[in-house]
C-alpha cells in the first residue's frame, strides 16, 4: 500500500477589515488591487485572478464606498480600452493590509510551531 507524502504544514492569514457587515477589504480585494496595480485594467485584472469583469467591478465598487476615498480609480473603455489604477490610498490601504497579513504570521510563529507538531 502506497501511502503519499505528507505536505508541509502551514499556516497563512485571512485578514477581514470589515465596514458594517461588508468585508472592505479581505484576501480577494488586496489580490485584485495588486493585480490592477500590475495589469492597470480591471478587466485584465479579473481575468489574471479567474473572475469575471462584474465580479472584479463589484468588488472595486465595495471597496471604494467602504472607504473615506477611492481605492481605485477607472477609465472606460472603448476605442483606446479602459483603464484603472490604485488611488494613493489604494496603495497605502494595500500597503497596509499586507504588513497587517505578516505582522499576524510573526506574532503567530511560536504558537504555530507548537501545533504543528501535532498534526499529522
Amino acid at each position: 500500500m502506497n501511502q503519499r507524502p505528507i505536505p508541509a504544514c502551514r499556516l497563512v492569514p485571512r485578514l477581514r477589515i470589515l465596514c458594517g457587515e461588508e468585508v472592505a477589504l479581505g484576501p480577494g480585494k488586496a489580490d485584485l488591487l495588486a493585480a490592477i496595480a500590475e495589469t492597470g485594467e480591471l478587466r485584465r485584472a479579473a481575468a489574471h485572478l479567474g473572475m469575471s469583469y462584474m465580479r472584479a467591478w463589484k468588488l472595486v465598487q465595495t471597496m471604494n464606498r467602504c472607504f473615506r476615498e477611492p481605492l481605485v480609480e477607472t477609465v472606460r473603455g472603448g476605442a483606446r480600452r479602459g483603464a484603472a489604477r490604485l488611488t494613493p490610498t489604494g496603495r497605502l490601504a494595500f500597503s497596509l493590509y499586507t504588513r497587517m497579513e505578516r505582522q499576524s504570521l510573526s506574532a503567530t510563529r511560536a504558537a504555530f510551531a507548537r501545533l504543528a507538531r501535532l498534526i499529522r
